[in-house]
């Protein structure tokens, strides 16, 4: 009896520890797999790529069109440097009917205003040379202004204008044959032409500057009587 009981003791003896040698060995490859089951799912699959397909018979793409630059502006016209012959002997007419030239007055220094009655900035500049013609007419400055309006239509308005002004010096019309050597090619008005006794243009203005057009008139005036 006591050996058969001590059989049966080793049988459960043996079976305990093979269970718990199998259960070991299970705790340790387990983890294993589940660890090599997720690594697996993260390594990425390479797949093969197609590139597109050229065609070799296709045309090279156009070029963009080139950028051109602006074509540079004309140069300014050269200024005159003497009053032009032609200019200088041109038949003018005065509003009060009389005819005259620029040449009668040699011997004197001119100003010619070209301008018009319709000009904002040559209705702001005419006082000032009503002014000057006040200071420098008894020292031998001529002053003539030539409205480039036609003389047939603005007639009237002329008159009123010189009335209305109060201007004292020459007022007359500026034909084309006057007005375009003169002017060479600047359209815009009032312009002044500070001309010597000899017939040099010593200086041009165009346009009007409240700021500084008076004065700088007043010193060209004050060079050319030297």
């Amino acid at each position: 009896m006591s050996v058969e009981t001590n059989n049966r003791s080793n049988e459960k003896g043996w079976t305990r520890e093979r269970i718990i040698s199998v259960a070991a060995r299970l705790a340790v490859i387990l983890p294993l797999a589940i660890v090599s089951y997720h690594i697996g799912d993260l390594v990425p699959v390479a797949t093969a790529t197609t590139p597109n397909p050229v065609d070799a018979n296709a045309s090279a793409p156009a070029p963009a069109p080139a950028v051109t630059a602006a074509p540079p502006a004309p140069p300014a016209p050269p200024e005159l440097t003497d009053l032009p012959p032609a200019v200088s002997v041109a038949p003018l007419k005065d509003a009060k009917g009389a005819s005259f030239k620029l040449a009668d007055f040699f011997g004197k220094v001119m100003v010619v205003n070209l301008w018009a009655t319709w000009c904002g900035p040559c209705r702001r500049e005419i006082p000032e040379l009503v002014k000057l013609h006040k200071e420098f007419h008894s020292r031998g400055v001529e002053m003539i202004g030539l409205t480039t309006e036609n003389p047939d239509a603005s007639a009237e308005k002329v008159s009123k204008f010189i009335q209305d002004f109060q201007i004292d010096y020459r007022i007359g019309w500026a034909p084309v044959e006057v007005g375009a050597p003169l002017m060479q090619g600047r359209q815009s008005i009032p312009q002044i032409f500070v001309i010597s006794r000899d017939g040099r243009i010593l200086k041009h203005f165009v346009g009007f500057s409240p700021a500084n057009t008076s004065a700088q008139l007043k010193q060209a005036l004050e060079d050319a009587l030297k």
